[in-house]
């Protein structure tokens, strides 16, 4: 009853017509001007302003014909080498010599290239089939090197002819010498198996190790080139290491890719 008697002396009163309406405080016009300010500079930026990406995948330094692997044609035993790893041969030299019974069977390259791995020793018994040696091919030990970057199909995509590269060297200490330069030459256009990195490098395990997280895109790094070097490339030090750089050496390669406005992501 005592509610009622409230809610009925409320009627019977006459209205507050005079009294002023607020309506916002002080505190509210801050907070919705410090709210607009900010929603008009991200316009702007979002207009204006770009964002970088990079692009981070592993790869390798190598020629850009790639390496073959040489085997056995006989099963038999390994009597003479000729050549070292190192060594750069013309196509059709001798290599090493394998005895089948009476007869010696002399094996040699199939293309010019320097020896990159010789797996037959002498007194070796080796099966047909068998790995001798893995040839990179090249035609002088003066041909450049490139590297080749195995990126996921996804992020190859992003990633235009030209772009500048950043290639962080496995046996450059990146502290004292900096990243190798270079600049995108070319990107492939279907992901690679690892049987076809296998065929390209000469080497399994580098080619299970690329295709761990599924069959990636081989994207081709030209190095920019320097006479003021040991090595003969640009470094983003001054210098660069006081050493040449071997060809088949691990890299970590950070592509740069053109900057975006933001506006770009919210566009069809």
């Amino acid at each position: 009853m005592q509610f009622r008697q409230k809610a009925l002396a409320k009627l019977q009163s006459p209205e507050e017509l005079d009294v002023p309406v607020r309506f916002a405080r002080p505190q509210g016009w801050l907070v919705l001007t410090v709210t607009v300010v900010v929603m008009a500079a991200a316009c702007f930026w979002a207009v204006t302003g770009s964002v970088s990406a990079k692009l981070n995948a592993p790869g390798i330094l190598t020629h850009a014909e790639g390496s073959y692997v040489l085997q056995s044609p006989v099963a038999g035993q390994v009597t003479a080498v000729f050549a070292n790893e190192g060594d750069t041969l013309p196509s059709g030299a001798r290599l090493l010599s394998v005895r089948t019974g009476q007869r010696a069977q002399t094996v040699r390259t199939v293309a010019a290239g320097r020896v990159t791995t010789l797996d037959a020793r002498i007194g070796a018994v080796v099966s047909t089939g068998a790995d001798l040696a893995t040839m990179e091919r090249v035609n002088s030990a003066n041909d450049p090197l490139v590297a080749v970057v195995y990126a996921s199909a996804s992020g190859a995509a992003t990633v235009p002819v030209g772009s500048p590269v950043d290639l962080t060297v496995q046996s450059v200490p990146t502290q004292r010498f900096g990243v190798l330069r270079g600049h995108v030459q070319a990107v492939g256009r279907v992901p690679q198996s690892r049987q076809q990195i296998t065929g390209f490098l000469g080497d399994s395990q580098l080619a299970e190790q690329f295709s761990a997280q599924g069959q990636p895109v081989a994207v081709l790094v030209q190095l920019d080139r320097s006479d003021a070097t040991k090595s003969g490339y640009a470094w983003s030090s001054a210098s660069g290491p006081p050493y040449p750089i071997d060809s088949m050496t691990l890299v970590s390669a950070a592509v740069r890719l053109p900057a975006q406005r933001p506006i770009d992501w919210l566009l069809p």
